[in-house]
């Protein structure tokens, strides 16, 4: 069942979760019942199904007409399967039976555990019959799929699209499947059987192959640089190359020419010594003049110091005294410097000072009284302004006292007293923008009453969705206020209550959910006095957003402007 339709909301704390439910928990968990795995893996293959014994007809789905899989019951009495009502609600605005046309009220479906119970407990044949006879209950058909040796099963080796028995499955997987894997006969290694012999052929380390130089001996491919660096054919450099010997060829002449002209590479060897030891000669010769030449640079540098130690030591000397002589000459500087200010201060002050001091003396009265006059003006410019603070009071006083009459007979002038309230809602896409950015989520109606003494209750929507129908619905409650005759009406409050997006077409296919007070709900009970209403109760995902602005036979936004109403049943509600 379409639980978008169904499930309530309005409170941020998940503890109030159950209090703002359409329903009561009860009810609700028998509306929305989840398939269970097993009947969901049969859907597939229900209409298929070979019951021992002929299918009752208040077994059989009257939507798909396959036996009844998760079982929900309307008040008519008639059980659908649980996807097959899903699919009905969705479908259709009005959802209706298809035996009698009762018409399927959310609220009043409900799981048919005892249903379930005789369905799961059928005997059906084997999906395999007649190679498989086995019988099984309809809860166990799948468990008994899972092994039964007449299932057809896909080859699970890759690129093989095979399908065979389960019971034939293993040896062609292991045995004649020709995309199996198998060892190289060579390295042992698993490959594909198609792909063996391109291995062997191009890349397996341990198939022997020709040496690429051209020798007769055959070399495990993993060896090849090995065997290079004793394979006769490959070309090398005589081993006395560095000695002058320019001879190149394959290893085993380079070989022999090596064992052939020994005498040549011993005079090779014996004249690259002799002008190595005629360098070496040369370079001792060169070490011995620099040791001298070090020698005497350190007798040199030896007088230097002691010539440099007395002067260093005199040098400390006079830097002391130096800086002895700037620390006092910078003092000296900093007290000439202090006097020559204060010099200049005093001759500035006695030049004018002397002929204005007169003048100061005789306007010294002057300012005397007017600082008296002043102090006067101050004590009455203070009793002003007490004054001024006291009229500002009561002129704000005065005008929140016409906000709050202005506002009075303006809810006077939209409340209605008969339980009923239409409520235009108008520039409705940038009130929904604004929601999305994060401004006032919630809209809230003027106050109606179910009579002149009767219940006071608002509607509250969220135009792009609240809770589970966030950015997916719009989301509509109906919250009950504090009211002045609360102390003589019944509580908890137990009216139905209809919210409704109207349609403005004419064509009269307007979108309506109802619900039934929880009576242990505090979202029902009493206003308290010092709160200002109740939590809201409504329905979080009452209609999908895309389906409410572009409906398929209905126009619930025009002019940019939406309605919505919402009644209370009066029934059995006395009026005082």
């Amino acid at each position: 069942m379409a639980t978008t339709d169904t499930k309530l909301g309005g409170s941020k704390e998940s503890s109030l979760q159950s209090e703002e439910s359409v329903m009561s928990e009860e009810s609700r968990m028998r509306s929305t019942g989840p398939v269970w795995s097993w009947e969901s893996e049969l859907t597939s293959i229900q209409h298929s199904l070979k019951f021992v014994l002929t299918l009752k007809d208040e077994f059989v789905c009257p939507v798909c007409r396959g036996v009844v899989l998760n079982p929900q019951q309307n008040s008519c009495g008639h059980i659908y399967c649980f996807h097959c009502l899903q699919g009905l609600l969705e479908t259709s605005s009005s959802p209706a039976c298809p035996v009698d046309g009762a018409v399927i009220t959310p609220a009043e479906v409900f799981q048919d555990n005892c249903c379930k119970r005789e369905i799961s407990n059928l005997e059906v044949y084997c999906t395999n019959y007649p190679e498989c006879t086995s019988v099984v209950t309809l809860h166990n058909l799948q468990e008994h799929l899972r092994s039964c040796p007449y299932e057809q099963l896909q080859c699970c080796n890759s690129g093989c699209r095979a399908a065979l028995q389960r019971r034939y499955l293993q040896e062609h997987q292991t045995d004649t499947c020709p995309h199996r894997t198998e060892p190289c006969p060579h390295c042992q290694q698993l490959h594909r059987l198609s792909l063996i012999q391109d291995h062997v052929q191009s890349s397996c380390p341990e198939v022997e192959v020709d040496c690429p130089n051209g020798c007769s001996q055959k070399v495990p491919r993993h060896k090849l640089s090995e065997h290079s660096e004793t394979c006769p054919e490959v070309p090398i450099d005589c081993s006395y190359k560095r000695f002058g010997c320019c001879v190149q060829g394959k290893r085993v002449k380079v070989k022999l020419h090596e064992d052939a002209a020994v005498n040549l590479h011993m005079l090779l060897v014996l004249r690259s010594n002799t002008h190595l030891e005629q360098q070496v000669e040369v370079l001792q010769e060169e070490a011995l003049q620099r040791k001298q030449e070090v020698q005497t640079d350190s007798l040199l540098l030896a007088g230097l110091q002691k010539e440099i130690r007395p002067l260093l030591q005199q040098n400390g000397s006079h830097e002391l005294i130096v800086s002895t002589a700037q620390r006092t000459l910078s003092r000296q500087q900093d007290a000439l410097s202090t006097v020559q200010l204060e010099v200049q201060q005093v001759s500035r002050a006695l030049g004018p000072g002397l002929e204005e001091l007169e003048q100061l003396r005789k306007s010294l009265d002057a300012v005397i009284q007017e600082v008296s006059a002043t102090e006067a003006l101050k004590e009455h410019l203070g009793t002003l302004e007490e004054n001024l603070k006291h009229h500002s009071g009561l002129l704000d006083l005065h005008a929140a006292q016409l906000n709050r009459n202005k506002q009075h007979l303006q809810e006077l002038e939209a409340t209605s007293y008969d339980g009923r309230l239409i409520w235009k809602i108008d520039d409705f896409r940038n009130r929904r923008e604004a929601e999305v950015r994060g401004q006032p989520p919630c809209l809230s109606s003027v106050p109606f009453h179910t009579g002149r003494c009767g219940y006071k209750m608002a509607a509250k929507v969220y135009l792009n969705g609240d809770g589970e129908g966030r950015g997916t619905h719009l989301s509509l409650y109906v919250v009950l206020m504090p009211g002045d005759f609360d102390a003589l009406l019944p509580w908890p409050f137990r009216q139905t209550v209809s919210l409704s997006v109207l349609d403005q077409s004419g064509a009269g296919n307007h979108r309506s959910l109802s619900f039934r007070p929880d009576q242990t709900s505090k979202s029902f009970q009493r206003p308290g006095a010092e709160s200002v209403s109740n939590v809201a109760v409504g329905f979080s995902c009452f209609i999908p957003l895309n389906k409410l602005e572009t409906p398929q036979n209905a126009v619930y936004i025009s002019d940019d402007t939406l309605f919505v109403k919402v009644k209370v049943d009066m029934t059995g509600l006395e009026q005082l």
